[in-house]
């Protein structure tokens, strides 16, 4: 079938799907409730990234037939196991440390199937080998971008359409035969995206339902995996995997580094990412959903310069995103400053 009919076709069924989802939802009063890391006032039903989950996994068990099983399978169950454990919590809130005990056993189980990562090549500077300590790198790289993309699902549109970028992005490396030409990482990639901007006929602001831990620790995974799932072939697995993802990596990362440094509970709900922090300054959810979106897209032009060996482009990967991020931050903290200023607002 002509991709861009596939493509269509997938993201209407996905519409359909979360229309669906979000009726039994509000049926079976399965609500997202405000709390102190809320970014809504009102109860919203969620679980809609469920419809996300399905595609994808479908895709991958057709796609299978055309790649073969091994490690395609390996993925398939455990992103079904790393879902249905999103969807208990969404229903009936689990301990962090059952989910992290869950998580760790498909971390490991992913390393065995896929292998892990035993070097990075860092723009400018080379190959980085890793050794046997590639293996501690990939165990937390899996449990930490699955948690992280949990912990950036917070304001309307932003984990949807991030997830349509970042799949837009290993659909384009993994079908040129000059980086990655992975089938089966092609139409995972293929089935993100188009299910991802189904979702967002529901989810972009005004948000009508929610994603849901179901799909954003579903993604997360993914997006962890989809780099080890292409590592067999040309190109740096590790550093595509993190520029296509880098707003979630330096966003929850640079907030958890912070509230370490600061002895805060580090699993406790908050409001200081700096996508919370834009939108508590006054900018839109679908403004700030915009700026990281945009904000990928030009990631993943680098990562494709960068392949070629545009030197150019490894100057602005490796110096020209801090800076961007650093502008964002302190424009972020400005707004803070103002707003304790005026006495408006509260961080």
């Amino acid at each position: 079938m002509n991709p861009i009919i596939t493509f269509i076709l997938l993201t209407i069924l996905s519409f359909l799907g979360v229309y669906l989802i979000r009726r039994y939802a509000e049926k079976r009063q399965l609500l997202d409730h405000p709390n102190d890391r809320s970014s809504h006032s009102a109860p919203m039903p969620r679980g809609g990234g469920l419809a996300i989950v399905l595609i994808v996994t479908g895709a991958g068990l057709w796609s299978i037939s055309e790649t073969g099983l091994s490690r395609n399978l390996i993925y398939i169950v455990c992103g079904i196991i790393i879902a249905f454990l999103g969807w208990r919590d969404d229903i009936h809130s689990l301990s962090t440390k059952m989910r992290l005990a869950i998580q760790s056993i498909v971390a490991i189980v992913s390393i065995y199937g896929f292998g892990y990562f035993e070097s990075v090549t860092i723009p400018l500077f080379g190959v980085l080998h890793l050794g046997f300590v590639g293996i501690v790198i990939t165990f937390l790289w899996i449990i930490g971008l699955t948690n992280a993309y949990n912990f950036m699902d917070g304001i309307d549109g932003i984990a949807g359409g991030v997830a349509f970028a970042g799949g837009v992005g290993w659909v384009l490396l993994s079908s040129n035969i000059d980086y990655l030409a992975n089938s089966f990482v092609f139409w995972i990639g293929f089935a993100i995206a188009a299910s991802s901007l189904g979702f967002l006929g529901h989810n972009w602001q005004p948000a009508k339902i929610f994603m849901g831990d179901v799909a954003s620790t579903f993604l997360g995974y993914s997006f962890a995996v989809l780099p080890l799932l292409a590592s067999d072939q040309k190109g740096d697995a590790l550093m595509l995997g993190t520029l296509l993802m880098w707003t979630f990596i330096m966003d929850a990362g640079v907030t958890f580094i912070q509230r370490v440094i600061r002895r805060e509970k580090v699993f406790s709900a908050h409001r200081s990412h700096l996508y919370q922090r834009l939108v508590i300054g006054g900018y839109t959810h679908a403004t700030v959903s915009f700026l990281y979106i945009v904000l990928t897209a030009v990631a993943i032009r680098f990562a494709f310069e960068w392949m070629r060996g545009n030197q150019i482009a490894s100057s602005f990967i490796l110096f020209g995103l801090p800076l961007v991020w650093i502008i964002l931050s302190r424009h972020a903290l400005q707004l803070q400053k103002t707003l304790d200023t005026t006495g408006t607002k509260d961080f």
